[in-house]
This record gives structure tokens, sequence and C-alpha cells, in this order.
């Protein structure tokens, strides 16, 4: 346990003159903030700040080195700028097990003086970076002393005095943040004037509220610790006490309810049926398709007793449903007249076997549908892959605003047991990287002959010995992953982007202007204008909410639906109603309009009609933007690098798609281990487009694979990926 005692007693002797502040235990700098509006004995004059801990990306063999960066708590840490001072290379923030193991700390409690618990083998690798704005001015300066209940204030000489004072200390920089372009801040909505409060505590609730509600990580400086705020935060989820598993809480699944309807309505259109299959399968069964199941068997989850009784066989919770369904489509099957028989189910899966889950990416359960049909020829079963992966593509652009590349797996990433897999491909820009949207297979007759699947041949002669055929089959599906890549690609750093047509909440109507001199009237007035707005929206389709919460203030409930990603505010105040207008702004531009409160009812649907298409326009105009044709293997790393996608002639050869991944992480990481929180640094196929590039054209035996030399077939996109 951290000696805070001996830590004070430390600072006295450098000319800390009072004793610590005691306040409940804090996680973050809003509800630090928070805490000490109301304490007591604070110093008149005093800054925040926050301390951030930063792991280079290094071989494992090499001793680890972080980079503890103090700042004010305004400062904006940019991980490219520290790297650059420290000629360092892909920063991260440390994770916490580098918290708990070097500085003996947790997150929440990190301050400069956790320094002084660095082991000895440790501290002569670790580098601080300090805020030269800290060291600047008379004010006291606040960190915690080892503890998030206890706050302490020191002078600029007191810091810099503790730092010289750690033994085996070797590199400290001051830099000044100030001197590179800094990340823009996050703009406060325009709030109207508001009365002064009857108490400073007021003020300060108001205030601490707003920034608690907001996103400590920029998208910037650390995507995966924002993307996972972003999902906790905006209530998309919520963590759950097994690891890997998340609660999926009502925004998110309207989302999903959203893709189902949209999906269902296509699939049955298609003569799809739906069902449901139970989630157990023998391992008898599960064993049966050997070469299908490989690909699962480390994620594969099994029930061994039942109560304190241990099973006689185990049972495997089903990490996807061929094995289920197909004994069974052997017994429903038995002449040609019974095809096409075409399921889907609405079910979770559970896939066990990883590392470092990821809100809605890679989950221990998550939530899908899963079609498997059987056809009589390969035509019709091509035809529905293709079908299907027509609505895949549909449920990203149309209603997720997200763009995607359709196209085939390769020979080495396609579906286990498949003969062709189809695919939707998404593109983060942030990161570079692509992800995986949706799949549907085409599995030829492996199944069916692995199970038994046949019909008469009606073409041979009838008799005894009449010749059979197996089906031919197809298998799509598509997950809660769709969220996440939503969440990526649209949200920033005041949190959750939805495109409007899968927003739970599409608009939310604010009462403003109300103040110390409002009569009861008034606000009675503004109130009933907002739930009359409401209610004329609703009648046209729109779902719509007034916030008439009187406990907060407007600019608090702006930021609160901002968190939460709703697409139109209506703001509405005493001059509106004068006025009979209305002020409309948007969540994903932030454009501020002026509404006649007469044309509510069709200028608003258009309103949203018009951002969901343009956040579609604009993400594609960034992924086209990002994929770049490449015809030389020298401007390959350039590329992804430069977090783009690449385009390049291909031989299709799997022996090829290896060497590809080898040489392109080698490149990148001199022959560095990959960083397990981190998707592979070395570039894999993601598809072969069904949309070929014209310019240049592969010319078939001229076309060179740009890896190989060999006779290039098509072209294939590549890239770094989720």
């Amino acid at each position: 346990m951290a000696d805070t005692s001996a830590l004070v007693s430390k600072l006295s002797s450098l000319g800390l003159k009072d004793s610590p502040v005691e306040h409940v235990a804090v996680e973050n700098n809003e509800q630090w903030a928070e805490a000490l509006a109301t304490a007591s004995g604070l110093p008149s004059n005093y800054v925040l700040t926050k301390t951030l801990v930063f792991k280079p990306k290094q071989p494992k063999s090499e001793p680890i080195a972080p980079i503890v960066v103090v700042i004010k708590e305004t400062t904006t840490a940019s991980s490219k700028a520290i790297g650059t001072e420290l000629k360092l290379k892909d920063l991260r923030l440390a994770n916490e097990d580098v918290l708990k193991d070097v500085f003996q700390t947790a997150r929440g409690s990190v301050s400069p003086f956790a320094l002084g618990q660095v082991p000895q083998e440790h501290i002569g690798n670790v580098r601080v970076v300090i805020d030269k704005a800290l060291l600047t001015g008379d004010a006291q300066i606040a960190f915690h002393p080892l503890n998030s209940s206890q706050t302490v204030f020191v002078d600029s000489a007191a810091l810099k005095a503790y730092i010289a004072s750690v033994e085996g200390l070797q590199h400290v920089v001051e830099m000044d943040f100030t001197a590179e372009p800094a990340a823009a801040p996050v703009p406060k909505p325009a709030a109207k004037p508001a009365a002064k409060k009857s108490s400073a505590a007021a003020k300060t609730e108001d205030t601490a509220g707003l920034n608690k509600l907001g996103i400590q990580t920029p998208k910037s400086v650390d995507f995966s610790e924002w993307y996972t705020e972003v999902v906790l935060k905006s209530e998309l989820l919520s963590r759950y006490d097994v690891s890997g598993c998340y609660i999926v809480r009502p925004r998110a699944y309207f989302v999903w309810q959203q893709i189902q309807e949209f999906f269902d309505a296509g699939i049955k259109g298609m003569g799809v049926k739906n069902c449901y299959f139970p989630m157990f399968v023998s391992s008898q069964v599960l064993e049966r398709e050997k070469d299908h199941i490989e690909g699962f068997a480390p994620e594969v989850a099994w029930v061994t007793r039942a109560g304190s009784k241990e099973l006689n066989e185990p049972l495997a919770i089903r990490p996807t449903s061929e094995t289920v369904m197909y004994p069974y489509f052997g017994d429903w099957i038995r002449s040609h007249r019974d095809l096409p028989l075409r399921l889907n189910q609405w079910c979770s899966v559970v896939r066990w076997e990883f590392k470092n889950p990821q809100p809605f990416l890679r989950t221990r359960e998550f939530l899908w549908q899963e079609g498997h049909c059987a056809y009589f020829g390969k035509e019709q079963a091509m035809r529905e892959t293709l079908e299907v992966l027509t609505l895949y593509r549909r449920v990203y652009e149309e209603l997720l605003a997200v763009p995607v590349i359709e196209g085939e797996k390769s020979e080495k990433e396609k579906f286990a047991g498949g003969v062709t897999t189809t695919t939707v491909e998404g593109f983060i820009p942030d990161t570079g990287r692509g992800i995986q949207g949706g799949t549907s297979h085409y599995l030829g007759q492996n199944f069916s002959k692995m199970f038994n699947v046949v019909v008469e041949d009606p073409a041979s002669e009838a008799g005894a010995d009449r010749a059979k055929l197996y089906v031919h089959q197809a298998s799509w599906g598509l997950s809660t992953r769709t969220i996440g890549v939503m969440v990526m690609l649209h949200s920033d750093d005041k949190g959750l982007v939805l495109p409007p047509r899968v927003a739970e909440t599409q608009v939310i109507i604010v009462p403003c202007g109300v103040n110390a001199k409002t009569t009861s009237e008034q606000r009675a007035a503004i109130n009933d204008a907002c739930l009359s707005v409401e209610a004329r929206l609703r009648i046209v389709g729109v779902r719509a909410e007034a916030d008439l919460r009187d406990d907060k203030t407007p600019a608090f409930k702006f930021n609160h639906w901002e968190l939460r990603g709703v697409p139109i505010r209506i703001e509405i105040g005493p001059k509106d109603l004068e006025s009979h207008i209305v002020t409309t702004i948007r969540r994903d531009t932030g454009a501020r309009d002026a509404v006649q409160t007469d044309a509510l009812e069709t200028t608003v649907p258009l309103m949203m009609v018009t951002m969901q298409a343009e956040m579609l326009a604009r993400a594609r105009k960034i992924m086209d933007e990002r994929v770049k044709i490449v015809l030389e293997w020298a401007d390959f790393v350039p590329a992804l690098n430069s977090k783009c996608l690449a385009l390049i002639p291909w031989c299709e050869r799997e022996v090829c798609e290896e060497q590809i991944k080898k040489r392109s992480t080698r490149d990148v990481m001199a022959d560095e281990p990959e960083n397990e929180r981190e998707p592979s640094m070395g570039a894999k196929s993601l598809c072969l487009p069904y949309k070929q590039p014209e310019n240049p054209p592969i010319v078939p035996g001229q076309t060179k694979c740009i890896q190989c030399g060999e006779d290039a077939k098509r072209y294939a996109l590549f890239g770094r990926s989720y």
C-alpha cells in the first residue's frame, strides 16, 4: 500500500504548508472538481492537473519504458508531439498493469508522486515530461498524494524539488505544449444569459455536471480508450461482471431493432422464414465437421456440469449454427420438392477464447442473425448469397450512414468449410483500418455431404436405386458489430453521433432563457410550447422528446444529449415564442437554423433526411480518398502508414498473402512483436472488390502481382484491420 504519511512528510520538507484536503474518492478530473467544490481549506488560487502515463511501442524483450506526463488540466497533450520531443514513436496510454506493476498505483490516483514508488530496476527507464505552464505563475498546483480521496497543493518549486529528489530518475524534460498545434477545444453550445444562482454551490454544480458528462480521452490521442468511453458514457453499453460480456442498453438495442426490422423485411420478401434452434450442441455433432469447427475450436465454451453433477457428455454453446441445424435439414428434406429450405434465426452466440475484448467488436457473447438455406442447384444458392450481401450493404449505408466495399474473401480469409465468402468491408479513417461488416457464404455441397442432406435426382429414372444429389447451401450472418462500426466512424470528442434513422430519440426539445425574473406563467408557457412541438413532431413520425427537468440548466442538457448522440436539438425561449420561431441545432455539424413554428412538421423531417444523406456522403468521400491504387511494393507500406487501404494487382495465392503480411509487418515494426491491444500491424487481404479499378486495368499475362511478380488476376483490397 502507498505510504501517504511518508509522502506528506517529505513534501513538508520541500515547502508543503497545509495538510492534505480530504474528500470523496474520485476517478477523473470532473469528479475531482466537484469534490473540491464542497471542501474547505482550499487555496484561493489553484489549478487542477492531469498526470498521464504513456508507453511507447517496443519489443517485449526490452524493459518497459513509460513516460509520465504532468500537465495542467486545460492542456491538450498530443502523444505525437510528446513522441517527437522524446524521439519515440507510437505512444499509447499505459494500461492498468503498467500503473500497478511499475508505479504501484491505479487510474484516478496517478500523480508525479508515484515516481517515488517505482522500483529501482525500472526508474532509470522512466521519462518525465512537465508542462511548462505549470511552472509559471503563482497558482498552487493540485495533486493526489497517491490517494484519490485526498488533494495536496504545492508550488512549482516544490514540484521540481520532489522530482529532482527521486533517486535514479534520469530523464526529465520541460515542454511547452502551446508551441505545437493543439487539438481544437470542444466548442460549448451557446446558451442564453442565465440569472445569477442563489448560491455559489449551484453554479459549481452546473459546471461540474457539464464536465462530468464529457469524454475524457480525445479521439486523436487514444482511439481505443476514446471508443470505450463513448459506448459506455453514451449509455449504449454497461460493463458486466463476466469479463468480455456487456449489457446492451436501450439506446443500443433500439439501433439493433432498427437493423432487425429492416433486414427482416428484406429476407421475408425473398421467402426466408424465421425459426429458433437450441443453443446447446453435443460434442459428437460438433466434431462431425472437423474442418469447419477447427476455426472455432479455441472459442467454444462448454457446459460440463448441471448443479453438482457432471454431465455424461459435455455440451458446447453454439459459436455458429451449421452443425446445430444441418442434421435436421437431412430429416426435413426428402425430395427436390422440399427445396428451397430457407431459414433465419435471431439469437446470440458465444465465442470465448480471446484476451482483449472490445465493446461490440469482440465480445464473448453477441447478438446476430444467421441464415441457413438449402437449394437444388448452385446458381440459386449463389444468387441468394449475393442478394443477402446487397441487404447488408443497405443496412450499413441506408441505416447507419456507413459506406462499405462489396467483394469476395481470399482463400485464406474465407469461411471455414465454405466455397465462396462474400463480404462488406468498412473503413475507420481515424485508425486507417478496415473492418469486416458482414459476410454471406456459398457453402457448395460441403456441409450437405457431411450431414447427408440429399434429394433424389428428378432427372434419373424412378426406382430403388434412383440417383441421389447433395443439396447446395448458403449461410450468412450480421451481428451487433454493426453498431461498433457506426460509433467509430461518426462519433467525436463530444460523444456519440447517431444517424437519424437509428436514433431512439431523433429530436430533443430544450426550454431556454428562463431566469430569476421569469414568472411562473412564462415558465409554463415555454414548457407548454415544448410539449406542443413534441406532440406535433410525433404525429408526423418524428421520435421527439421534451426535456423539462427543472433541476438542470440548458447548458447541462445540451451536453447531456450531445453525449448521447441525439441528431437534432430544438431550443425554445421567451423571444422565440414572441417571434413564432424555434432554433434547431444539428448534432453532426453543429449547424444552427431558425425555423418557423408552423413549418416544423415539414422542416424537421427534411432536416433529418438531409443529415442522414450528408453523413454518408462525408464518410464515403473520406473512404474514396483513402483507398489508394498501389502499383509498386515500395509504395505499399507508406500507403498503410498514411492510414490508407491499398488496392493492389494480386496473384491471389495464399503463400503470397502470407508474405505480404510478414513483409508489411517487418517493414513497419522492424521485427518488433505486435501490440496485443491493437490489431495486427501486418496487412491482410480485406476482399477482392466486385467493383474493379479500370485505370489501369488488369491485363492478363502482363500485369504482375506487386509482391511476388506472378501474373495478377484481380485487384485486391489490402489493409490493416480489426
